[in-house]
């Protein structure tokens, strides 16, 4: 009788969409997976340090830089997530950027992340949006895209268009 309502974390979905059939029409052996968490509650000072330790445990080759070569800057402040710019100085000298994306506190409820994940990699996969490059417990990190937001009246001025 009662249907059952799963609620996913990110990791979980990713896990549930591999066993449930299978074989994955995608590469998630080229998704990254990390156990942690950032507690978004956290005022931002105190997130930031955990957001470096995750971007670490993601991306290996990132693990023995020194957290000096981080910056971590809010992009928006969304209505269910918190995206966040990580600026990476590498060890040559070049700088990487990766957006960081925070689910807010009990979203899962309203949003189904297994459909949300399948969904974002379809995109990914095929040349839509940002890549996606890692899930982890609450969220995902995906490549940064540099581009301006068109705003209403910007809509109207060609030049804006072009860029």
């Amino acid at each position: 009788m009662g249907a059952t309502k799963n609620i996913w974390t990110a990791m979980e979905a990713n896990h549930a969409k591999q066993s449930h059939n299978g074989n994955s029409t995608f590469d998630d052996h080229s998704i990254l997976h990390s156990n942690l968490s950032v507690d978004t509650a956290l005022p931002f000072p105190l997130m930031v340090p955990r957001v470096i330790a995750l971007c670490k445990d993601l991306f290996r080759k990132w693990a023995k830089l020194n957290d000096s070569c981080f910056s971590v800057d809010t992009v928006s402040g969304g209505i269910t997530n918190l995206l966040l710019k990580v600026s990476v100085k590498e060890e040559n000298g070049e700088y990487v950027s990766v957006t960081v994306r925070l689910y807010g506190p009990n979203t899962e409820y309203v949003i189904n992340r297994e459909r949300e994940l399948r969904a974002i990699k379809y995109l990914s996969a095929a040349g839509f949006g940002a890549k996606l490059l890692g899930v982890f417990g609450n969220g995902m990190v995906q490549s940064f895209i540099n581009a301006r937001t068109l705003t209403p009246a910007g809509k109207h001025q060609r030049d804006k268009l072009r860029e």
